[in-house]
């Protein structure tokens, strides 16, 4: 196990800067995940790292070794890629211990690493098998497995799972968690599906052009995001975010309409943004005093949970509701909410604010 330190990273393609001055500690034996979107510069940090691309400016330091000018293969990490790159031409055993034949490893130690690989794995029965014979799921063990016999300091995934199907996904995300439990190894996963950070991941990395806008544990990036871009970024359905001013009677937003407000709980004349989650609204009774009028435009059952969208002046609101509704498209409505569940950010600057504030 080991710490991975960046300190002041850049990377540079010509005069094209991709990642700028970006710090991050991540901890011994932690699972750290890196979400962001296309062209974060996501991919482009766990290469840095794994010592595929060069670094522009800066230091890394993996367990405490500066290894800004080390090969890859000295730098003790083992990478599982999207593509599994497995030999088609060689078994799953011999796939598992190519990396140690390589090294020269004596014949006993390759078959001992593989088999207890192959057991953590549930792969002791497909070691005689040949990659085609494999199901999508079955490779992408091969390719951990491969990199559990090498005792890596590191493990690094660069988005593994997209190419499963969903139900795969659901599993693997699961073994690859009680994986990382069983081994204590620190691993450093890059992904652009949120669902599969804010399960597995001890601390999140929310990534936007190069630089950091936020790193947290998963709910607490959920329940506090530090900005508009990470309010926007992490949940799903993402969350409403909705401009507007101030006013003795309410918020008004920009694109029409009034959210009813406690008085005194925002500073009236002020510009800011609300924020409320789509699974934080509910049908409003009908007597409800604080409710928002709204218009039904679309309905998408999913079983045990329905997603509406609706108009609200010239605005559209996103809600989950967990009890079925019916409802027809251009129905009126009414949605209420817990102002106590509001994220209030800055217009201007885009950061949070605290009620009052």
């Amino acid at each position: 196990m080991a710490s991975v330190e960046l300190d002041g990273i850049g990377k540079r393609y010509g005069s094209l800067s991709v990642i700028e001055g970006l710090n991050l500690d991540v901890r011994d034996g932690e699972l750290l995940i890196l979400v962001g979107p296309s062209g974060c510069g996501k991919s482009t940090l766990l290469r840095i790292i794994a010592g595929l691309e060069s670094i522009s400016g800066g230091e890394l330091r993996i367990g405490g070794r500066l290894v800004n000018e080390m090969a890859p293969r000295d730098r003790n990490i083992a990478m599982v890629f999207q593509s599994y790159a497995l030999y088609p031409h060689k078994t799953v055993a011999q796939n598992m211990g190519f990396s140690l034949m390589l090294a020269k490893r004596p014949k006993a130690e390759i078959e001992r690493k593989v088999k207890e690989a192959a057991d953590i794995l549930n792969l002791g029965g497909l070691l005689d098998r040949y990659p085609k014979q494999l199901s999508g799921g079955q490779r992408q063990r091969v390719a951990m497995g491969r990199a559990i016999v090498r005792d890596p300091e590191v493990f690094l995934f660069d988005e593994p799972l997209s190419n499963l199907d969903a139900k795969l996904r659901v599993q693997m995300r699961a073994e690859i968690k009680a994986l990382h439990e069983r081994l204590g190894t620190t691993m450093i996963y890059v992904t652009h599906d949120q669902v599969e950070a804010m399960t597995m991941a001890d601390r999140i990395v929310v990534l936007n052009r190069g630089h950091i806008e936020q790193v947290g544990a998963p709910l607490e990036l959920y329940d506090r995001p530090a900005n508009l871009f990470v309010a926007d970024f992490i949940g799903s359905p993402s969350m409403n975010l909705m401009p507007g001013r101030v006013e003795d009677d309410g918020f008004r937003l920009d694109g029409g309409g009034i959210v009813p407000l406690p008085s005194g709980l925002l500073p009236t004349g002020r510009e800011l943004v609300l924020g409320i989650r789509p699974q934080h609204l509910l049908p409003a009774a009908d007597d409800a005093p604080a409710a928002l009028p709204v218009r039904v435009l679309l309905q998408e059952p999913t079983g045990d949970e329905t997603f509406v969208e609706f108009a609200f002046g010239s605005d559209h609101i996103r809600a989950v509701f967990r009890e079925r509704v019916v409802i027809g498209s251009g129905e009126s409505f009414s949605l209420a909410f817990d102002p106590a569940r509001l994220h209030v950010f800055d217009k201007a600057s885009g950061e949070r604010l605290s009620a009052n504030n």
